[in-house]
């Protein structure tokens, strides 16, 4: 698979924070689920990413371009979906289109209208009467309105029901049944990417802790319940986290089969997305 974005020592400095040299990249063919708590770094990424913070140092490529020398033919690729308000309150849904559209010289007005439609949305109802739903739809219809390669969306299910974050799920396996597409998707609802994620960045306090597929990542953590006799000074290291309760012990590992092999009688469950990035920030 070709890399469609590379990061290379990606740093960037906002007053106190700073993303730590930050190095990974996005397959063409995936779903990439960019996750970490608030706070952690993944709109700061995201945002240098696009351009609309300038890097301090490190390298960003699109399709093998740089972004700096080649930025409307590469922005032209590129679908965004931004969880912040980043359109005109008092215009109507066709006017901002209108101001957005000539950006693109693939625009599909037709592919717009379809979306529109879809959503149940009316282009002469004005933004600030939208709730938080239809904005993401509307954003949706934009990002997906100029034929782009590969979509960015940062926080985009957050505040939303979870109808309307299953409507979007949707909407993402559908846009990758063409080929040569990508998605990168920032969230700290790591149940969003349950079943579309291929890979998973794990971003914390601006830097990168895990980067792998997600079936290969579920597959090398489990959930371990058993009593604190269990637990000593070799034993403990086996897990990534460990909580200790008057009743017994429950942690994450990534060493399944040694545990099987060192503690006996105790239960070994699968994991989620969430118990493993809260694993990791905890223990970091």
């Amino acid at each position: 698979m070709k890399d469609v974005l590379e990061v290379n020592n990606l740093k960037k400095e906002l007053g106190s924070f700073s993303l730590e040299r930050l190095t990974f990249s996005l397959k063409e063919g995936c779903i990439t689920g960019f996750i970490g708590v608030n706070g952690s770094g993944k709109t700061t990424t995201i945002k240098t990413i696009l351009g609309l913070y300038p890097k301090d140092e490190g390298s960003i490529t699109f399709f093998g371009k740089e972004l700096e020398k080649s930025e409307y033919t590469i922005k032209n690729r590129i679908g965004v979906v931004l969880d912040e308000g980043y359109f005109y309150e008092e215009m109507t849904l066709k006017e901002m289109k209108s101001v957005i559209a000539p950006a693109y010289s693939d625009w599909d007005e037709s592919v717009f209208l379809n979306y529109i439609n879809r959503f149940k949305l009316k282009l002469n109802q004005k933004i600030s009467t939208l709730s938080k739903g239809m904005r993401m739809k509307f954003a949706i219809s934009i990002a997906l309105s100029h034929h782009a390669d590969i979509l960015i969306m940062d926080e985009p299910t957050s505040g939303l029901d979870p109808l309307i974050r299953d409507e979007l799920m949707e909407i993402l396996l559908n846009f990758m049944e063409e080929e040569g597409k990508s998605v990168f998707f920032s969230t700290h609802i790591t149940s969003d990417l349950d079943k579309v994620a291929d890979m998973l960045i794990l971003i914390d306090k601006g830097r990168i802790i895990l980067n792998e597929s997600k079936d290969k990542l579920i597959e090398r953590h489990a959930v371990v319940k058993g009593d604190n006799s269990l637990i000593n000074e070799s034993t403990r290291k086996l897990f990534v986290s460990l909580r200790q309760t008057a009743f017994g012990f429950e942690g994450i590992t990534d060493k399944a089969e040694v545990v099987c092999e060192e503690m006996n009688n105790v239960i070994i469950e699968k994991t989620s997305i969430e118990n493993v990035m809260l694993a990791y920030i905890k223990e970091g």
